[in-house]
């Protein structure tokens, strides 16, 4: 295991006691299949993602840390983080990205990264993957439905 200049290992999750709760940072992953290149589809395409990783984690937006927005590069008309900050989330830590170009990827591809803080197990993180995306991790995902 690889350890840093304190001795201590990097392998362990690192938490926060809250109260009588603990907190531990974790990722929550999902992607959405994105109709068009139009500033309006990456907006809406943000929104409906967001909105069901939500609901689908109960969280409340002090949940979260922060959020990574990732696109294939045909989607350049719009910033996700604009869609995220129309509801309401302007306080948390937004970035947007491109993926990496990789051969036979799937086209108009929008990821997220969710940082949350939850008392939560990683097995009890639900991820969501709507519309063509749900074909990127059909194990990971608890939303298989097309849209």
């Amino acid at each position: 295991m690889v350890s840093n200049s304190s001795n201590k290992s990097l392998g362990q999750a690192k938490s926060v006691e809250v109260g009588a709760k603990i907190y531990k940072v974790r990722g929550i992953r999902g992607a959405i299949s994105v109709p068009e290149n139009s500033a309006e589809a990456i907006y809406a395409a943000t929104q409906e993602l967001l909105l069901r990783i939500f609901e689908e984690n109960q969280l409340n937006y002090d949940d979260i840390g922060s959020i990574f927005f990732t696109t294939t590069r045909d989607l350049d008309a719009g910033f996700p983080a604009f869609a995220a900050r129309k509801l309401g989330l302007t306080d948390i830590a937004l970035m947007c990205g491109h993926e990496m170009e990789v051969p036979g990827a799937l086209p108009r591809t929008l990821r997220v990264l969710l940082h949350v803080n939850t008392t939560k197990s990683g097995a009890e993180l639900r991820h969501v993957y709507l519309g063509d995306a749900v074909t990127l991790r059909p194990d990971k995902t608890s939303s298989t439905e097309k849209i």
